[in-house]
């Protein structure tokens, strides 16, 4: 009896350690290249005039429908006329004209007002069907919902650069020396950011900016006027849990370095960027610098 136990026993712990030399590898998937989804959804604001000829105007079910989203047919207002033919293809954008009640940090409202105009990218329409003053197109990729009114450009092929190795971030880089500037707003009006959010920055071709560029965020402790909230002196002392021996001003620690990200958009006095590394929250109002 003993011994057929102990042959019961050598045969299930073989076939356990045959179960786990069989059982495979799990494999994590790291990004080499910004996402589509990331490089034409993600929007963009410019201080140059973006063409509003070709508008999207209704669509089937307009009796019911009041948005467009993909697999629906959408009329435009350019047709035969305007040399518009099957299979032209087009961006569609939407002026984002909303104004928030309170800015987040003291000079966002005078820095969006100096990058431009922001806008929404909505998808893309492929045209099916042209008549003599209007044409039928099928929504055939969505970021947002279209509606009446929305902008149709020419579509262009936006570039995806390739990331960097994540495992290459400098948590103590040094400065740089080359152009500063903010993280001044997000898509949808958002002020806290992570990985992957999309950041408008106010540096751009002006400056010296290219798609594929990378920005190094960061910020300054004791630093109230422009960033995370924080509360006075508590860089240097905290009542309760100790003080330094003596003040410290924002400008008298280390930067901290929060995370680094890569262009992928960009025009006259902005930037779209791509958070790809974030070592804590991102606000409106940190610092970048181009690396």
């Amino acid at each position: 009896m003993r011994a057929k136990i102990a042959s019961l026993s050598l045969v299930v712990m073989m076939g356990a350690a045959a179960g786990r030399a069989q059982t495979p590898r799990t494999t994590v998937y790291v990004p080499t290249n910004v996402d589509y989804s990331m490089v034409n959804c993600s929007g963009f604001m410019t201080d140059q005039k973006v063409p509003g000829e070709f508008r999207l105007i209704s669509g089937e079910q307009s009796s019911t429908k009041i948005t467009f989203t993909r697999g629906d047919y959408v009329y435009i207002n350019r047709g035969q006329d305007k040399g518009v033919r099957v299979g032209d293809r087009f961006s569609v954008v939407r002026p984002d004209d909303y104004v928030g009640d309170v800015p987040w940090f003291k000079w966002q409202d005078k820095l969006m007002k100096a990058m431009g105009t922001a806008y929404l990218d909505t998808g893309q329409v492929r045209v099916i069907n042209v008549q003599p003053k209007v044409a039928i197109a099928e929504v055939i990729f969505s970021c947002d919902y279209m509606q009446r009114g929305d902008y149709l450009l020419p579509y262009e092929e936006r570039p995806a650069p390739p990331y960097k190795d994540a495992e290459k971030f400098d948590h103590f880089a040094p400065v740089s020396g080359k152009p500063v500037a903010m993280v001044v707003s997000g898509k949808d009006h958002i002020d806290l950011f992570g990985k992957n959010s999309a950041v408008y920055v106010n540096l751009g071709t002006n400056q010296g900016v290219k798609v594929g560029d990378y920005f190094r965020i960061f910020r300054y402790q004791g630093s109230h006027a422009e960033t995370v909230p924080q509360t006075k002196d508590y860089q240097f002392m905290i009542y309760g849990f100790g003080s330094a021996p003596q003040r410290y001003e924002w400008n008298d620690l280390p930067r901290e370095v929060l995370g680094e990200g890569i262009v992928f958009n960009v025009s006259r006095n902005s930037s779209t960027m791509i958070i790809t590394v974030s070592s804590s929250d991102i606000y409106a109002g940190d610092y970048v610098e181009i690396e």
